[in-house]
C-alpha cells in the first residue's frame, strides 16, 4: 500500500498547485477510516515542496515517485521512494527519509539521538540507522532485490530544517561515519548536493517501467534471512523437537506443495491435546515452506507467545510472526500460507479494546485469517480455552471455509511428548477434572506427581530443579490473587500469599519473557503465560476459584477469582475453569508438582491418583 504515486510530471504539478498534502490526506482517510493528524498533514505540505527542489536543481525528469509506501505487513511507512536507471542503466531505488527536525542533541545511547517530538524531547534512532532498517526490511520482503540482475536499493535522509553545527554535530559526529557513508545526511542549504546524490542514481530515467518491475515482485522472506530464521529457531530450546514429530509435520509440509501446485484455496485443520507438539510442526513447517519461496506468516492470539518468537528470531525475521488481528487489511490471497497456533483462542472479530485502530474489523476473524491466505493451517486443541472470549473451534473454522469455497483437510495428533510420553496422564488428568470420561482411570507412574503440605515446600522443589538443570521448572497459580503493579523502584509485588509463602506474579509489562527468561524462576505464572509453553517441571498453585465437593461434583466460585475478564457474566465459568487447570497441570515433561487451597478438591486428587 502506498498513499501516493506519480511520474515526475504529475509530482511537480500536484506541488505547485498546493494540491499534493490534500491527495495524501484523502488517500490516509480512505485507507485508514480517520482523519490524519495536522502535524502530518503539515509535514506533507512542508517537505515534499524540498524533494521537488532537490529534483528540480539537477533537471531530473523521468523517473517514478511513491510517497508513504507501507512495508509488507507492517504500520511502518517510507516517506518517499524513488525510481529510475541509474548512471550505469541498472534498475534503481532510493529511499529519502524526510525530516522537519530543527533541533538535536547526543545521548549516551549509540546509534540514538535527542529531538524535539510533539512537544517534548524524545529518544529516537539516528536517521541514518533508522533507514539502515528500512533498507534491510525492504531486501528482506522483496524478491527483485535478490534476482540475478536485482533492482538496486539506496537510502538518504534529508533534514531540510536543520543547520549542522560545525563543532561535534550530533548528527554527524564520528561514531556515525560509517552509517553516513552508506546511508548519507543531508542539511538545509545541501539541496543541490542531495540532487546530485539523487541524480547519480536515476539518470537514465525510465522511472515508470521501474516501478512496475518493483510493483509485480513477489513479497516473500530472502535465502539469506531464512538462513538466519531456521538457524535461530531451532537452536532455541523452548520446544523440543522429537523424531516422531517429523512424520506429522512432513505429511503437512506434502499436503501444502500440492495444494500450492494445484492453486486451489485450502484449509487445514490440525487437532492435537497438550504436548502433541502442534507449536513444533508448526514451527517447523513454517521454515521448510519458507525455504520454498513460500510467503508464509505464523501468527497466535498468544501476546507472550507471538513475543518469545519475536525475540528468538531476531529483528529482521519477527516481521513474519503476527497477531491474529494483523491480516484484517490484506487482499484475498495475497499470502501463500497462514499458520495460526493455539487457534483455539480466536475471538469473534478484532475489534476489540486492545487491537490497534489500523487494524480493527468487524469481520469474524476466522474470515480475516482465511480471506488473505491461498492455504491456511490451524493448530487446536478445543479444550485450552480459558476465556468467555475464545470461541475457536474446529466448527468454527469449517463453516469460513465452506464460505470461501476452500477445500478442507483434517489431521490429528496423537502421540504424546510430554508428561513422561504418557497419555494416560493426560487421560487421567481429563478425567479428575471432568472434562470428559476416560477408559484409562488408573494413574500412570511414569509421570512424576506430587502433592505438597505446603506451598514453601513445593517451591523449595522448584528452586532444586532449576540448580540441576537451569530454568528447567516454573511455578504458576490460579488467578486466585491480585496482580499488582511494580512499585517505582522495579520491584514486584508479593501478591501470591499463602501463609509464609510469598511471591509475585510475573512482570506486568514484561509478562511475555516469563517462560525463558531467567527472573521467570521466582516469579509465579498464569495460564495466560504459560499457555502454549512446557518445561521439565511445573508446579501448579490450585486456587479455590475452582473446588470439589463431594456431592456436587465441580463448583466454580467467581467471587474467589481475579480474573474479571474469566469470570464477568460467564455462564461456562466453570468449564473454563476446568480448563485452565487443565493446560497449567500439563505443562511439564518429567514432573507436576500440586498444592492445593481446599482440602476437599485435594483428596478428590488423591482419591483418583490411589495409592502409588
Amino acid at each position: 500500500m502506498r498513499l501516493y504515486s506519480a511520474s515526475a510530471s504529475d509530482f511537480r504539478f500536484d506541488v505547485m498547485n498546493n494540491t499534493i498534502a490534500d491527495q495524501l490526506a484523502q488517500s490516509y482517510s480512505d485507507y485508514y477510516r480517520r482523519k490524519v493528524g495536522p502535524g502530518e498533514y503539515r509535514s506533507w505540505y512542508n517537505s515534499l515542496r524540498f524533494v521537488k527542489d532537490s529534483l528540480d536543481i539537477v533537471s531530473l525528469n523521468d523517473f517514478h515517485i511513491a510517497v508513504e509506501h507501507e512495508l509488507p505487513f507492517t504500520a511502518k511507512r517510507i516517506d518517499v521512494l524513488l525510481f529510475a536507471k541509474n548512471t550505469q542503466a541498472q534498475d534503481s531505488s532510493v529511499i529519502v527519509e524526510l525530516k522537519q527536525w530543527t533541533e538535536v542533541h547526543k545521548t549516551e545511547i549509540v546509534g540514538n539521538v535527542s529531538t524535539p517530538i510533539a512537544g517534548r524531547f524524545r529518544e529516537v534512532a539516528h536517521p541514518s540507522v533508522q533507514v539502515e532498517a528500512y533498507v534491510r526490511e525492504m531486501e528482506d520482503s522483496y524478491s527483485v532485490f535478490e534476482e540475478k540482475d536485482p533492482l538496486l536499493l539506496r537510502a538518504c535522509v534529508y533534514c531540510h530544517n536543520y543547520v549542522q553545527n560545525e563543532n561535534d554535530d550530533p548528527l554527524l559526529n564520528s561514531e556515525y561515519q560509517t552509517d553516513l557513508a552508506r546511508f548519507p545526511l543531508f542539511t538545509k542549504g545541501q539541496v543541490a548536493q542531495l540532487g546530485e546524490y539523487l541524480k547519480h542514481h536515476m539518470l537514465n530515467g525510465k522511472g515508470s517501467a521501474v516501478l512496475a518491475r518493483f510493483d509485480s515482485s513477489k513479497v516473500r522472506p530472502s535465502k539469506r534471512l531464512l538462513e538466519e530464521f531456521g538457524h535461530m529457531i531451532r537452536g532455541q530450546q523452548v520446544f523440543n523437537l522429537i523424531d516422531e514429530q517429523i512424520a506429522a509435520y512432513n505429511a503437512i509440509k506434502d499436503q501444502v506443495s500440492r495444494l500450492s501446485k494445484e492453486k486451489i484455496k485450502s484449509v487445514i485443520i490440525v487437532r492435537g491435546g497438550p504436548g502433541t507438539g502442534k507449536s513444533v510442526i508448526a514451527l517447523e513447517t513454517m521454515v521448510q515452506l519458507m525455504r520454498k519461496g513460500l510467503t508464509t506468516f505464523y501468527a497466535t492470539g498468544s501476546s507472550a507467545l507471538t513475543k518469545t518468537f519475536r525475540k528468538i528470531a531476531g529483528t529482521r525475521s519477527s516481521m513474519f510472526f503476527k497477531y491474529f488481528y494483523s491480516f484484517t487489511k490484506n487482499e484475498e490471497n495475497s499470502i501463500d500460507v497462514l499458520i495460526c497456533d493455539e487457534a483455539h483462542r480466536l475471538r469473534a472479530h478484532s475489534n476489540d479494546w486492545g487491537v490497534p485502530f489500523m487494524f480493527k474489523s468487524k469481520n469474524p476473524q476466522i474470515d480475516d485469517l482465511i480471506s488473505p491466505a491461498k492455504i491456511s493451517i490451524f493448530f487446536i486443541d478445543e479444550r485450552q480455552v480459558v476465556r468467555p472470549t475464545e470461541i475457536g473451534s474446529v466448527d468454527l473454522i469449517k463453516q469460513s471455509a465452506k464460505k470461501f469455497g476452500a477445500k478442507v483437510f483434517e489431521y490429528q495428533l496423537e502421540t504424546q511428548f510430554r508428561c513422561s510420553g504418557s497419555d494416560s496422564y493426560l487421560q487421567w488428568l481429563d478425567a479428575a477434572l471432568g472434562i470428559q470420561e476416560s477408559e484409562i482411570m488408573q494413574f500412570d507412574t511414569k509421570m512424576e506427581f506430587k502433592i505438597f503440605d505446603k506451598p514453601t515446600t513445593m517451591m523449595e522443589q522448584v528452586r532444586l530443579r532449576n540448580k540441576e538443570k537451569h530454568n528447567s521448572a516454573r511455578i504458576v497459580a490460579g488467578f486466585c490473587w491480585t496482580w499488582s503493579d511494580p512499585l517505582k523502584n522495579g520491584q514486584l509485588v508479593s501478591d501470591v500469599v499463602i501463609g509464609d509463602f510469598a511471591m509475585p506474579w510475573e512482570h506486568k509489562k514484561d509478562f511475555w519473557k516469563w517462560a525463558t527468561d531467567e527472573s521467570g524462576m521466582e516469579q509465579v505464572g498464569t495460564v495466560y503465560t504459560a499457555q502454549g509453553f512446557e518445561f521439565d517441571y511445573i508446579a501448579v498453585i490450585f486456587g479455590d476459584d475452582l473446588v470439589w465437593r463431594e456431592n456436587k461434583g465441580w463448583i466454580a466460585q467467581p467471587d474467589k477469582s481475579f480474573d474479571s475478564m474469566v469470570k464477568r457474566g460467564n455462564k461456562q465459568i466453570e468449564e473454563h475453569l476446568k480448563n485452565v487447570y487443565r493446560v497449567l497441570m500439563s505443562r511439564a515433561h518429567k514432573g507436576v508438582y500440586v498444592y492445593f487451597l481446599d482440602e476437599e478438591t485435594r483428596k478428590h486428587f488423591e482419591d483418583m491418583r490411589g495409592s502409588l
